[in-house]
């Protein structure tokens, strides 16, 4: 080849470099869009996520992550759109107290947070609320039921789900009025939950004319109830009622069949799992009841869509209890951002004052969601106080038809 023409090839070579360089600049700005484009100028804002991930109620915590994540990758293209890349912080609260509290500390630490979907205990809810409400940051439980959590005047503070004195008062009358039992041994966990649960059931039972034989208190992760059960069935009742989570009511069932009682055993949303008959045993949890918030899922506004849509992102997964509740409450927080994103700008979202005015976009809430319209009263708690019964039949819970 020629020096001549070496000089050429080189100049043409180097004028597509210079071209390839120029194309790949234009496109690093992305599309208007959002497009396939460079994301590194959209603003990053999150919504935490916390729940048991690990432990004795791992199946009613996943899910309410499963909910919140069908959320928020619903949403994520529109506020894309918009000028914001938005993402989940999930960390595992493992129902503890302490645990929560510091899972709590590590979302608000993280500035891009501005809403918080948890947690599933009110044990961890209460004490956690006044982490949120220190940060300024919102708070929308799926799943926490104690009246205590939206009575602490912090104006951060709702829920998604109804409360304790709901749900059981409205077991108490079922199991009077519609199932017949007369009288009733009452268990709880010794947590707020369980506690508060189990104190409105036994109240509402006695003020329908009932007798209540026995209260007594367990321990989360106590396992042998032996002692307790045989107590029991030497007072004759026709029910044993447990407020508290889906394992130790469990166990509570089967030990107590295993002991000769004939009785069903009840409790509240925490037994609603298929986890509860696994547990038990089919044969032994077979007439055991529970009360659950809301509707039935085939009964929910949209629990076919819901359905479809966690089916194909979650397959082989079972939908629980709250997961349709933590994609409302994620939901809530969503739209509030948007509010606030068209309202102040994108970039305040993430701000002090951005945080605070999506706390009062969430107040006014009125929406439709998976569940039914979503609304909050003046203390944040749910304005749907629809409960459903459910019966044990052939190892499954289906809702109770007389």
């Amino acid at each position: 080849m020629s020096v001549a023409k070496s000089k050429r090839l080189f100049a043409v070579i180097a004028m597509l470099v210079v071209l390839a360089m120029t194309v790949t600049a234009c496109g690093g700005n992305g599309d208007a869009d959002g497009g396939d484009g460079d994301t590194a100028d959209l603003v990053e804002v999150k919504i935490g996520v916390s729940s048991p991930f690990t432990g004795d109620v791992a199946a009613l915590g996943t899910g309410i992550r499963n909910g919140a994540q069908l959320a928020i990758e619903e949403a994520a293209p529109e506020l894309e759109e918009m000028g914001i890349k938005l993402s989940m912080l999930a960390v595992d609260d493992a129902a503890d107290p302490k645990t929560g509290v510091n899972a709590a500390n590590q979302m608000v630490s993280d500035s891009a947070v501005v809403g918080i979907v948890a947690h599933l205990n009110s044990g961890v809810s209460i004490p956690t609320s006044a982490v949120y409400n220190e940060a300024g940051v919102v708070q929308v439980s799926p799943a926490s039921t104690n009246p205590a959590l939206t009575l602490q005047g912090f104006e951060n503070v709702f829920r998604v789900c109804t409360i304790d004195t709901v749900q059981g008062s409205f077991a108490a009358e079922y199991a009077y009025d519609e199932l017949g039992f007369t009288s009733v041994a009452v268990i709880d966990d010794s947590t707020p939950y369980g506690e508060g649960l189990a104190a409105e059931f036994a109240a509402a039972f006695e003020a329908k004319g009932g007798t209540v034989t026995s209260k007594d208190k367990v321990q989360v992760k106590d396992q042998d109830f032996t002692a307790l059960v045989t107590k029991i069935r030497a007072d004759s009742p026709d029910l044993i009622y447990f407020g508290g989570m889906y394992t130790e009511a469990a166990l509570v069932s089967k030990q107590s069949k295993e002991a000769g009682f004939e009785g069903p055993t009840m409790g509240g949303d925490g037994l609603y799992t298929q986890q509860f008959v696994d547990i038990a045993g089919a044969a032994n949890a077979e007439g055991d009841f529970s009360t659950s918030i809301g509707l039935p899922l085939v009964e929910q506004p949209k629990g076919q869509e819901f359905t479809d849509m966690f089916e194909a992102t979650f397959p082989g997964q079972t939908i629980e209890a709250y997961d349709t509740y933590a994609y409302d409450a994620t939901m809530v927080v969503v739209e509030a951002i948007k509010a606030v994103a068209a309202d102040l700008g994108v970039e305040e979202v993430t701000s002090a004052a951005g945080k605070q005015a999506i706390i009062e976009a969430v107040a006014a809430t009125n929406m439709q969601g998976v569940t039914g319209i979503v609304s909050f009263d003046e203390n944040g708690d749910t304005t749907n106080k629809a409960v459903t019964p459910y019966v044990v039949r052939d190892g499954a819970w289906v809702p109770y038809t007389n």
